[in-house]
């Protein structure tokens, strides 16, 4: 069986003491493995990061760009061969790696401006003689660790970034579905990268762990679930690192009276069983205000789901795929149980799902539960599959007491034709990307990725200007040159300017 090994220092390494399965999630058969790296292979990525790092520092902005400029070529070029490898690996369908891996070259496009993100601040003439300026410069080897439902996209939302600012970079992405991610690292080096500034370590909690306290490593880019996020940023920083942990998610989506029923529907389909609904940013729960505005989304939505195709990836005509795990799938139908035991009603049920040809499939069908309630475990936690929840509440301002309630602020979204309606809810939300009849508001390459409260640790958001501000760190210089015939004696006083 092909094991899926290491990128160190421009080269394919494997460390085969320990591996792990890898499965097409479809068929519920592993397909390879992938090597867990141990603290010595981890320990030798960072030293050859380490190394490289003095050179590619010093490397002007320019070059660096058109690395990145060629490496979204190379991109483009392979997308079906990368498409494929998330497929196989995620289950997610063909149309949809697509979507997610344009996502990523996104953010490659915006890693291209770096001559102009890292000019600084310039300033003559502070004090008589004296002229001012700001620089932003590399931090030095960083880290990434990055989760199994978005194996090319999320990573390009931080090693482009990081390595146009001048930093060198550990990736050590989700062991589930790591094909896809080590290609696309080979094809950075086939870019022209120097080796060393990009590697690439699979493997478990040893792995992480030695990142997170490895003096060497200078900052710490994470998202993951909630449990997870809030580990990597203590740990982290109590070792000195600069951490970014986005965490979990509970995206609510509030049904206004006055909503156009048919764009609900329709977004509501994609946001919520989308990806099978393993997305941070998959709405999970509708909020219907008034009981005429759930009973007509019930009605509308069941008739809908019913035409929803649910299968393997290479069928373009499918929808969506199945979940990551045997174990993913066990979790999701435990919610469904659970919120039916505490009072729910299940109006289209997903459990039994089999699809021909893949009978050992991890697949769960798009499903539908009415009449939840905030003390219900379905509602509080995250689900992360394809499960839509319905809220029933009497008011607007019920249903942003409910969403500003809960311990993840991730994203949310309202439909309504009332433009003050979604002022005042964009105003007072406590969410921190919001949709007014947008279903995911993921913010594009060009602005900032992030939530609120317990679904970001760290005080800057992904990619983006706060992607420019955690590379780097800030170095403000202030010079003179004074003239030859003019001495001046020593001053005790705060210098100023009168």
């Amino acid at each position: 069986m092909t094991v899926v090994g290491h990128l160190i220092n421009g080269q394919r390494r494997e460390d085969s003491s320990r591996t792990q399965d890898v499965f097409n999630p479809a068929k519920g058969v592993a397909s390879k493995q992938v090597a867990l790296a141990s603290k010595a292979t981890v320990e030798e990525a960072i030293a050859a990061a380490q190394a490289a790092f003095p050179a590619w520092r010093d490397t002007p902005p320019m070059k660096r760009a058109r690395i990145m400029f060629r490496f979204k070529e190379l991109l483009e070029q392979n997308a079906d061969r990368i498409c494929a490898l998330i497929g196989e690996e995620h289950g997610k369908i063909l149309h949809d790696a697509a979507g997610e891996l344009q996502r990523g070259i996104e953010n490659v496009e915006y890693a291209c401006g770096a001559p102009e993100l890292l000019k600084g601040e310039y300033s003559k003439n502070v004090g008589p003689g004296i002229d001012s300026w700001s620089e932003f410069q590399p931090l030095g080897v960083v880290a990434g660790i990055t989760p199994f439902n978005f194996p090319v996209m999320v990573p390009l939302w931080m090693y482009p970034m990081a390595i146009v600012c001048g930093n060198c970079f550990i990736l050590k992405p989700s062991e589930r579905d790591p094909s896809s991610t080590l290609f696309i690292a080979e094809l950075l080096h086939e870019a022209g990268l120097p080796s060393g500034v990009l590697n690439v370590v699979n493997g478990d909690k040893e792995a992480v762990d030695t990142l997170l306290t490895d003096p060497r490593i200078q900052a710490v880019s994470f998202v993951g679930s909630t449990p997870i996020a809030e580990y990597i940023y203590k740990t982290a920083t109590a070792h000195g690192k600069r951490c970014q942990a986005l965490g979990g998610a509970k995206n609510h989506a509030i049904v206004m009276p006055d909503a156009d029923l048919d764009n609900v529907v329709s977004s509501l389909l994609g946001a919520a069983f989308g990806s099978s609904g393993e997305r941070c940013m998959a709405l999970s729960v509708a909020v219907a205000v008034g009981d005429e505005i759930a009973d007509a989304l019930i009605a509308r939505m069941t008739e809908a789901m019913s035409k929803l195709k649910v299968g393997a990836y290479d069928d373009k005509s499918n929808d969506f795929g199945p979940l990551i795990t045997r174990q993913h799938k066990d979790k999701v139908v435990g919610y469904i149980a659970s919120a039916e035991a505490q009072g729910a009603t299940v109006v289209v049920d997903g459990r039994q799902a089999r699809i021909a040809g893949c009978e050992e499939g991890f697949f769960v069908d798009a499903t539908l539960i009415d009449r939840v309630t905030p003390e219900m475990t379905s509602y509080q936690e995250e689900i992360f599959g394809p499960v839509l929840q319905v809220v029933r509440v009497a008011t607007m301002q019920d249903a942003m007491d409910l969403i500003n309630a809960h311990e993840y602020g991730n994203g949310t979204c309202i439909y309504t034709r009332d433009g003050e309606a979604a002022r005042y809810f964009s105003d007072h939300i406590q969410v921190g990307m919001v949709g007014i009849n947008i279903p995911l508001p993921v913010p594009v390459a060009y602005h900032s990725f992030g939530g609120w409260k317990r679904s970001l640790f760290g005080d800057l958001h992904a990619y983006g200007p706060d992607g420019v501000r955690f590379y780097t760190r800030r170095k403000t210089i202030t010079q003179r040159w004074p003239s030859a015939n003019v001495r001046e004696g020593a001053e005790f006083s705060m210098p100023t300017m009168k």
